[in-house]
């Protein structure tokens, strides 16, 4: 792992993909609940090895999903916490279904401008280094052979 420069290692996420390091900077201010799951789910390993399965080009990339097909989960779901926060370039936000209340471990990170998700979709994070490895990463719906994240841990467990 690099030497990763963020603000608060606490609420920071490095992401170690097949297409090189992603790291995420937490927004608890806009999506505690969210923000909460994310770290616990990274730090009980729930993330490593699962694949972007959904990645459709100048939207966004989507991963979270044990199985790999977009219908799974941690069994956790959330409360939504809609925001003003734009869904542009870089930000992570959390996948749902139709119920606004269902975001559970599945999140996407926007390829591009995405703002008629805005206030809709719960954003959690925003990409601070590596967006040109999100960049890389396989296209698809499902994807064939896709990308995955190797491990997803806290900035702040590095040392540990």
């Amino acid at each position: 792992m690099s030497n990763v420069s963020v603000q608060d290692p606490e609420n920071a996420v490095i992401l170690e993909t097949t297409k090189g390091e992603i790291v995420i900077e937490l927004r608890p201010d806009l999506a505690p609940k969210h923000v909460d799951q994310i770290k616990r789910l990274s730090r009980e390993g729930f993330y490593d090895g699962i694949v972007f399965h959904r990645v459709i080009d100048g939207f966004m990339a989507q991963t979270g999903c044990p199985q790999g097909t977009g219908t799974g989960g941690s069994g956790t779901n959330l409360p939504a916490e809609f925001s003003d926060e734009p869904h542009v370039r870089g930000i992570a936000s959390m996948a749902r279904s139709q119920d606004p209340n269902s975001a559970d471990s599945q999140f996407f990170i926007c390829f591009d401008d995405a703002r008629f998700l805005d206030g809709q979709y719960t954003v959690w994070g925003k990409v601070a280094s590596g967006m040109e490895n999100v960049d890389q990463i396989k296209r698809g719906e499902p994807v064939s052979d896709p990308d995955s994240i190797v491990s997803m841990k806290i900035v702040a467990d590095l040392d540990s």
